[in-house]
């Protein structure tokens, strides 16, 4: 490639972020060049700099957060950051576009996935409304997402987190832009449409001329799909190289430590004979999807949840597994009484929850917590760690004093591996990583009997997946809990479950020990999902 051919180029940028008590340095002398129809990636661990990076581009940091003078964004011989806002309104979008991170928290959920697709196209393409819902059902066709004409009239709450992230793809690559900001572009999804949306973007990047900035914590997809790659630490970058050479040949410590970095070990063994602690007997959830208009409409039930059983012993870590959509997070929601179920028996510690009204749950509340799948619009943005956390505290009458609720609060953040003097921050100033850490804290505070953990390492990058998995054990062995542990990433349910299930369209169609689903995978669907998780690049 030529020297020509860069698009964008930054040099020397450098971000900071006011908080209480002094200033965050969160981006140090960042520099890259990006050409066209090249893919660079960004790795490094969470709070590296990665996403404050891709945000500094977009002109997307917060109030708090100052670019320092002397830092240089060029975009086709325009100064992005001399650039007026108006002018960077247009520029977003059509020229510059951006997945991010956390899907549920960047779609507005007043408005229907199409009227937000169809405002894209409208705003920067010039489409009148017929052309634009048009164009809207070819790109949610385009992203693989099941019975596009029914999405289009759903809300992002009717979605997946898989599918929501899908749809973000949608609208970022709506106005086929020259630049694609992909900040972890698939980390709710699941492994088989994890390898079809990447595909999908080196598709395009390859009809479109289309340049890509991929920011993840997945090394598996930077060896295939980048084809630079610049390692983040602390705000600095420590090594940048051909991807091949990068991964053949590492020279920094930190780089070598991160590539050596995956889930490893197997959960310990289980003995005697364990009491269960949450069982659920033909448990059945269902939705009902209208498609037409306002005058020829139909409607048709969706089994999201149909007819399943489980049970989960005390001190027994037990997978959830199956594609985006499955009906994962549905039965699991439905299990702990987030959702009303229509149908089946739930049982927590021996007594029936089923039956049980807003009231008569209360006691089992702090009993049984969960870590939802988006950090970020799990928590309030308006209150800080220590109101997060202590919330439930207050809330459940646990602690003798606000003494006593502190102290627990900074041991939960430590048992975490979060720092202790970040009481006083907000959830907006933590990379997602962190958050994801956050809403775990908030969860072991409550010092509960069970945890529904709803992808609770998807945000993570591998060292502190390993950390996570390391911590969940500990917490484990040294309290007693159990888990009910949904996600995709097959590595960290091979690492820390005991047993798994896995569904596909609301059914379970496997289940039994991780080592003998994984290994000797009976039904084609999970051959299929251990092929996609252990052979990806192939």
């Amino acid at each position: 490639m030529k020297e020509s051919d860069i698009i964008l180029e930054a040099r020397n940028v450098a971000v900071e972020f006011k908080v209480e008590g002094g200033v965050v340095k969160a981006v140090k002398n960042m520099s890259f060049a990006l050409r066209k129809g090249e893919t660079i990636a960004i790795v490094g661990e969470s709070g590296s700099g990665k996403s404050v990076t891709a945000r500094a581009v977009m002109r997307l940091l917060s109030k708090r957060a100052t670019i320092a003078k002397g830092s240089s964004i060029v975009l086709r011989g325009q100064d992005v950051l001399a650039l007026p806002e108006r002018e960077m309104r247009k520029l977003r979008g059509s020229r510059v576009s951006m997945i991010f991170q956390e899907p549920m928290t960047s779609l507005n959920p007043v408005y229907s996935v199409g009227a937000q697709l169809v405002e894209i196209l409208r705003l920067h393409a010039r489409m009148s409304r017929s052309e634009a819902t048009g164009r809207a059902l070819d790109l949610l066709r385009e992203v693989q997402i099941p019975e596009p004409e029914a999405r289009l009239r759903q809300y992002p709450h009717q979605l997946s987190g898989g599918q929501r992230q899908r749809v973000m793809i949608a609208m970022a690559l709506a106005n086929r832009p020259d630049i694609l900001i992909a900040d972890e572009p698939t980390t709710a999804l699941d492994v088989t449409v994890q390898a079809q949306i990447l595909n999908l973007i080196k598709d395009l990047k390859t009809k479109y001329g289309m340049a890509v900035i991929l920011i993840t914590h997945d090394l598996t997809v930077v060896r295939q799909f980048a084809d630079r790659v610049y390692v983040m630490q602390h705000g600095e970058v420590k090594e940048h190289n051909i991807t091949e050479s990068l991964f053949s040949n590492p020279q920094h410590p930190y780089t070598k430590r991160l590539l050596s970095s995956e889930p490893k070990g197997v959960a310990k063994p289980l003995e005697g004979k364990l009491p269960s602690i949450l069982t659920g007997k033909d448990v059945r959830v269902t939705y009902t999807l209208k498609k037409g208009g306002m005058f020829n409409a139909t409607y048709h039930d969706l089994h999201a949840v149909d007819g399943l059983s489980l049970d989960l012993k005390r001190g027994e870590t037990l997978g959830l597994v199956g594609e985006s959509g499955s009906g994962k997070t549905t039965f699991g929601q439905a299990l702990i009484r987030l959702l009303n179920p229509q149908k089946g028996e739930i049982t927590f510690a021996g007594d029936r929850i089923d039956g049980l009204d807003r009231h008569g749950l209360r006691p089992y509340r702090s009993r049984m917590q969960i870590v939802f799948q988006d950090p970020f619009s799990s928590m309030n943005p308006r209150m800080s760690v220590r109101q997060i956390i202590e919330e439930g505290l207050i809330v459940n009458g646990i602690g003798a004093n606000g003494a006593d609720r502190l102290h627990r609060v900074q041991d939960a953040l430590a048992d975490a591996g979060m720092p202790t003097d970040i009481l006083s921050r907000f959830p907006h100033e933590f990379s997602g990583g962190q958050r994801q850490r956050l809403a775990i804290a908030r969860a072991i505070a409550m010092q509960p009997e069970f945890i529904l953990l709803d992808e609770p390492t998807s945000a993570l990058d591998l060292s502190v997946q390993a950390q996570i998995i390391k911590l969940l054990r500990k917490l484990q062995r040294e309290r007693g809990l159990s888990y009910l542990f949904i996600s995709h990433d097959l590595k960290v349910v091979r690492a820390l479950c005991h047993r798994v299930i896995v569904m596909q369209n609301g059914k379970i169609v496997e289940q039994g020990p991780v080592a003998q689903v994984l290994t000797n995978p009976k039904t084609d669907y999970t051959k299929r999902l251990v092929r996609a998780a252990f052979d990806i690049a192939a």
